[in-house]
């Protein structure tokens, strides 16, 4: 009986990965059909529009300063641009700015310094409230982290003459890419998602979104849309599906690239994961109902609907991780094994992974994209090491468990000698290592197992499985130890100016 039970979870899990591997594929595929159905401006603006640049803030002392002098950088006419500094920040992240500001207010440009003294609505509370005394007919979002290039405007604002696009998104590139295993990592995550999903969904028609920072609004496409709200932890996801659901047309610009700071640590990296993963899933409950509910073409509620739901695979590769064991009951040797576990997940979730980064890397990095594909193990064993992590940010989601708005530390690391550990800004400490550790040694003696009875073919999915979750647990951890906190309490080094 247990084991007929076993069987039966175990299969329903493998069906459910196998529909996401199914719809990573189609993404593929939409994205070879119509890659070459590059976007362009309708026409082109006689007089340029005023446009209102709005910086959210909170707490961010490493990164303001080179946020605002890069914002300065902008070539645009100074009559025709606003700038917005939103600081929330309740610490000396309040004086970088005003100085700041004050600097660029005697350099002729018009900005506006909005500090709020609670942070109702987290950052999209600092939106709503940045958009009550925007002058400009469009807005452009830069997170604290963004670095834009000087033509960031002049490239996109000329789709705006079409009026129906109410939202035009560039690709996040990354100013620290090479800084550590974990950055790079993080790079393709973000890679795939970005040259793949978004042009994919883009240049087909399907609903795609705005991914919080990096892209443009058209004013009026926000207030119909219900304006930013916040009772989810994705408010870009959220305004955007609204939008699109109102009949605004969006544009993704692949080859505009905006360079940001990834995260250096492993639990800012986790909390980040874990917001977006849990405010996916409240949008998901939000919006669905809506989406099919709408008079939308089919292929486009079925695509966001695989969209929307997506970030559910986490909780069934954590129910896996659970599932799998090695000799308690099952199919656990011999070809059975093979047919029913190995063969199934490698065609399932490893092979339908690795042609998902392997296309977005060949896109990118046409010359070098072997030498970044050599890090798909690495790939494969983060996406297990957080299962956990997200996981219970999916569970939170479904029972409506509230948290707030955590932001994600960022250091101001563009280069590999400088350092973060022991910052200002830590994330909090979290009991989730412990259980990763766990199963980080319970797929060690599982990998003991196999090659003790010769399941030579599932010893690579176990090693996977086992980094993982030993790599994620560890790089949680050791940031805490006071040996380990190699800037005595500095902040890091200082960038130049």
């Amino acid at each position: 009986m247990v084991s007929f039970i076993w069987t039966i979870c175990y299969l329903s899990v493998l069906v459910g990965l196998s529909a996401y591997g199914v719809h990573r594929y189609f993404i593929i595929y939409l994205f070879l059909k119509y890659r070459k159905r590059e976007p362009v401006p309708a026409a082109r603006f006689e007089q340029l529009p005023v446009v209102t640049v709005q910086l959210p803030i909170f707490n961010e002392i490493y990164v303001a300063e080179r946020l605002l002098r890069s914002v300065s950088q902008l070539d645009y006419p100074r009559d025709r641009l606003q700038i917005q500094v939103l600081d929330d920040s309740t610490d000396d992240t309040r004086e970088i700015t005003a100085n700041c500001a004050a600097e660029l207010r005697e350099r002729g440009f018009d900005v506006e310094l909005i500090h709020r003294t609670n942070r109702t609505g987290f950052k999209a509370g600092a939106l709503e409230r940045g958009l009550a005394t925007a002058r400009g007919e469009f807005v452009c979002i830069l997170d604290a982290d963004f670095v834009p290039p000087p033509d960031l405007l002049r490239k996109t604002v000329d789709f705006f003459t079409d009026p129906k696009v109410g939202m035009i998104q560039t690709r996040w590139g990354h100013l620290n890419r090479g800084y550590s295993l974990l950055t790079r990592v993080q790079a393709m995550f973000l890679d795939g998602h970005l040259v793949l999903e978004q042009t994919a969904r883009s240049r087909s028609g399907r609903f795609f979104n705005f991914n919080g920072t990096a892209g443009l609004w058209r004013k009026s496409c926000i207030q119909q849309a219900g304006g930013w709200q916040h009772d989810t932890l994705t408010e870009d996801l959220d305004l955007s599906y609204r939008a699109q659901l109102a009949g605004w047309k969006f544009v993704f610009l692949p080859d505009v690239v905006t360079p940001a700071e990834l995260p250096v640590d492993m639990n800012g990296f986790k909390s980040q994961q874990h917001r977006w993963t849990k405010g996916s899933i409240q949008t998901c409950k939000k919006l669905l109902p809506a989406i099919w509910r709408s008079k939308l073409p089919m292929p486009i509620k079925v695509e966001a609907t695989g969209h929307l739901v997506s970030n559910f695979a986490y909780l069934l590769l954590a129910c896996l991780v659970v599932l799998l064991h090695p000799s308690t009951g099952g199919p656990q040797s011999g070809w059975v094994r093979t047919l029913l576990i190995d063969v199934p997940i490698f065609l399932t979730a490893s092979v339908s992974v690795a042609v998902f980064y392997i296309c977005a890397q060949r896109e990118l990095h046409p010359r070098t994209w072997m030498k970044e594909i050599m890090l798909l193990p690495c790939l494969l064993a983060l996406g297990v090491g957080l299962s956990l992590n997200n996981a219970r940010a999916v569970l939170e989601a479904v029972f409506n468990h509230k948290s707030d708005f955590t932001r994600t530390p960022k250091y101001g690391i563009e280069r590999k000698s400088q350092r973060w550990r022991n910052c200002r800004y830590m994330p909090l400490k979290s009991v989730l290592p412990v259980a990763e550790m766990f199963f980080a040694v319970y797929f060690t003696y599982f990998v003991w197992y196999a090659i003790e009875h010769g399941q030579f073919l599932s010893v690579p999915f176990l090693l996977m499985f086992q980094f993982g979750f030993l790599y994620v647990s560890f790089c949680s951890v050791i940031q805490w130890l006071p040996k380990f906190n190699l800037n005595n309490g500095r902040a890091p080094d200082a960038l130049p100016a």
